[in-house]
């Protein structure tokens, strides 16, 4: 793949966005000389070195109610060597609509796909009680509806942060995000290219990439127009910019992937960041990372509340004073002042946190028929993180206040409402215990594919890195729970049974 170089890049804190660099060539050639950021000309990654960095990729699709045949199409799409890890919160009995299981059918498809693609994949339900169990116990019960059903709570963010989680145990060193109303397969694979393109050429361990859609199609009048920009990304991309520009003292339109929901990071960054609920969690990555590392300095040792209201645990650097003119060079930087509080940085201060924007070439189809509230949704909920921000100045806040009165349907007088964020993975979950109860409690969750090679990951890693920190991790859980559950419920190949009792997971092959 060939991607153009980066022409200009701006610097908040320990953070670096790179503007926006469009995709050259999808194929650059097996034979192509290898050339990165730091070479001054195009960024070319061989078909070998894309083939490596899809080995260590995992892609999550979260997935609801959408047309199977949909589904199937974007599993086609993601490359050979991705793992895929399919958390639904599709219809199940009991929940939905009707008593149609969607999951089971799921899983039936996703397990024929393995076997005839030969490959390995994960499927797991976001209102499995296991799941539940298995995040309350190991440190992270802010994920779950406590006061209601007593599941995780529903949401696109919360299906990420369960793939996340799971993703974390594989091995794999980048995980990646797609759509899964994705019609055109083809673009699929294009967006998982440029995942393997961008985190393989970064320079740092702390990388993000972000894809930005060559174009939207939509039929308007009779003919196909290929709108550059859907609503929700206009709005939240533009106040997004505007953040910026209390930075930088001048316009920007640097920011042009506030809600991608295509994007990917390396998983030692993912583990690291406060992750928002529901449509929230994309723009809200950004803007975390701008706390966390950026316009907020360094967080203190107390920052693992969940809840946008725990904001008072964020150190926030007062705003540098603007420049007159903007500097010459193309990569600027902006430093927060010296904090006076002594600070836990992570990724440490020799580490950028890189943020990469990428242009496809494939025009991005998708289901539009959600509605204009669903549109509305994506705008408030990005744009609520944004207004509860700690590096949010009250001049931004006060016309943010103003365009969700007069445009989103906010009543005067009233505060947007504060979007749930939750503590970053690699603080708060405790991966020993999460490993055992998921493994011995979530009856929906699946390994499909090509035998043992999941869980002699999932068993290794967790031997190795991640055993219980805080309340050490109980002896055998994962074997003699498993073993447990399973004489008690019976094994059935139905999703809804329990694990294997020889198996942590359960294998369709």
């Amino acid at each position: 793949m060939r991607i153009e170089p980066r022409q200009h890049c701006e610097q908040f804190g320990n953070v670096q966005i790179n503007g926006l660099q469009r995709v050259i060539e999808l194929d650059a050639g097996a034979a192509a000389p290898a050339a990165g950021p730091g070479d001054g000309g195009d960024i070319v990654v061989p078909a070998e070195a894309l083939a490596a960095a899809e080995k260590e990729t995992a892609i999550i699709i979260a997935c609801m109610n959408e047309e199977y045949r949909t589904i199937e199409g974007v599993l086609s799409g993601v490359p050979h060597d991705c793992l895929v890890i399919l958390v639904s919160n599709s219809d199940r009995p009991g929940r939905g609509r009707g008593g149609v299981d969607r999951y089971a059918a799921e899983v039936r498809m996703l397990g024929a796909f393995g076997a005839r693609a030969r490959r390995s994949a994960i499927a797991v339900h976001q209102a499995d009680p296991g799941i539940a169990a298995a995040f309350r116990e190991a440190g992270m019960p802010e994920l779950v509806d406590a006061a209601g059903d007593g599941l995780v709570y529903r949401g696109k963010g919360e299906a990420m942060i369960i793939g996340m989680a799971v993703a974390a145990f594989t091995g794999r060193k980048y995980v990646g995000f797609v759509d899964a109303d994705n019609f055109v397969p083809g673009s699929v694979t294009e967006y998982c290219k440029v995942f393997a393109a961008g985190l393989h050429s970064a320079r740092s361990p702390y990388a993000m990439v972000r894809i930005s859609w060559n174009s939207k199609p939509k039929v308007r009048g009779g003919q196909l127009v290929f709108d550059k920009k859907g609503r929700s990304s206009r709005v939240v991309n533009e106040w997004l910019n505007r953040l910026l520009q209390e930075y930088t003292g001048y316009g920007t339109d640097l920011i042009v992937t506030g809600n991608a929901g295509e994007h990917a990071m390396t998983m030692e960054l993912g583990l690291q960041l406060r992750l928002a609920r529901g449509y929230a969690i994309e723009p809200y990555e950004l803007i975390n990372i701008l706390e966390r590392f950026g316009c907020g300095g360094w967080t203190t040792d107390s920052d693992t509340d969940s809840g946008h209201d725990s904001d008072s645990d964020m150190e926030v650097c007062a705003l540098p004073t603007p420049p007159q003119t903007p500097p010459q060079s193309q990569t600027r930087s902006y430093q927060p002042r010296q904090q006076q509080h002594q600070h836990r940085p992570t990724p440490t201060p020799t580490n950028l946190v890189e943020i990469i924007q990428v242009e496809t070439r494939n025009p991005h189809f998708h289901d539009t028929t959600k509605g204009e509230e669903h549109v509305q949704d994506m705008q408030l909920q990005g744009l609520n993180a944004l207004y509860h921000s700690p590096v949010a100045p009250a001049a931004l806040r006060a016309r943010l206040l103003h365009h969700m009165v007069e445009h989103l349907g906010l009543k005067p007088g009233h505060e947007p409402p504060r979007e749930r964020t939750y503590p970053p993975l690699a603080t708060a979950l405790d991966f020993g215990v999460f490993f055992d109860v998921l493994t011995s409690e979530a009856a929906s969750l699946r390994q499909i594919g090509l035998g043992a090679e999941v869980d002699v990951l999932l068993a290794d890693r967790c031997a190795a890195g991640y055993r219980s920190q805080r309340r050490g991790r109980r002896p055998g859980r994962s074997e003699a729970g498993a073993r447990h559950a399973a004489a008690q419920r019976g094994d059935s190949d139905d999703p809804g049974s329990p694990p294997s009792p020889s198996d942590d997971w359960q294998t369709m092959e």
